[in-house]
């Protein structure tokens, strides 16, 4: 069965909007401007490699189908020939290859592509559908790289939800100039 991974780049007031630019927004590529070193680089790469399909929103979607497919690489090569699922209900047709768009229940279908899945399904950006996902108890897991900065404003990944959610954290690394990856796991409850 697959796992719902979330990865985010993340400052530390929360702020998750246009890390890598391309977007209309004050601090586009704020991410950018911090060094992540050579250790960050690798976990964004063996992240990427052992990615089994990608789960996105509309906005993220459309921000990546603009800038992957004309790029090439190790990086590129596997998003660019890997499975893409987008949440929308406003989509028409993708044009990004192995692109399927997701209209129905958020819920039902992530059970599906658990179901279809064996390997993680990974979640880049997107903090729309991460929230719908944390609401619904549907992510397993939650990668931020977070990043020493304070933006001020922006988009946040965390709005609130019904209920409390317990994560666990699994590790912690701190690479480049002063980049920390914190990885967490869902807690479920009995």
């Amino acid at each position: 069965m697959g796992r719902i991974i979330a990865t985010e780049f993340i400052s530390l007031d929360g702020v998750v909007e246009a890390p890598g630019g391309g977007e209309n927004f004050e601090h586009a590529g704020w991410s950018l401007e911090i060094d992540r070193g050579q250790e960050g680089n690798q976990f964004k790469l063996d992240e990427t490699v052992e990615s089994e399909a990608l789960l996105l929103g509309r906005v993220t979607y459309e921000g990546f189908a603009a800038a992957w497919p004309s790029r090439t690489g190790d990086f590129a090569d596997k998003f660019n020939r890997m499975t893409k699922y987008v949440v929308s209900s406003s989509l028409g047709a993708p044009e990004w290859n192995n692109t399927t768009v997701m209209r129905g229940d958020l819920v039902a279908e992530v059970h599906r592509l658990r179901e279809q899945h064996a390997g993680p399904i990974v979640v880049h950006g997107s903090p729309t559908l991460v929230q719908g996902l944390l609401e619904h108890d549907l992510l397993d897991e939650l990668r931020l790289m977070v990043y020493p900065v304070i933006l001020g404003k922006g988009k946040r990944l965390f709005g609130s939800t019904a209920n409390k959610k317990r994560m666990r954290l699994r590790s912690s690394k701190a690479v480049g100039d002063g980049v920390e990856i914190l990885i967490y796991e869902a807690v479920r409850s009995a």
